[in-house]
């Protein structure tokens, strides 16, 4: 049996954005790689052969969640805050 526990903990104000121009819903203060991982995202990127990628270190060293934030390539997702509105893609090959 696991001694693991939720804590109670208070959420910042929901803020919606898009990824891949879908509307995901997150909470203020959440980073863009968490809120995509609790909207069950799959693959935040795409390697040269198709393979998806996703956050393997969650601290801003490795580059595997690397998305395209409102045009800009390589932006972390581990890294960034949220924020309304932003426009989230998949980058493909980079």
């Amino acid at each position: 049996m696991s001694k693991a526990q939720r804590l109670e903990t208070k959420r910042g104000r929901e803020l919606k954005f898009t990824f891949e121009g879908e509307t995901v819903t997150a909470f203020e203060g959440e980073t863009l790689a968490t809120a995509l991982l609790a909207a069950g995202v799959a693959a935040f990127s795409l390697t040269r052969t198709g393979e998806p990628r996703l956050p393997f270190c969650n601290m801003g060293t490795c580059f595997d969640c690397a998305v395209c934030v409102d045009g800009r390539f390589l932006v972390r997702a581990c890294l960034t805050d949220v924020r309304e509105g932003m426009q989230v893609n998949r980058q493909e090959g980079k």
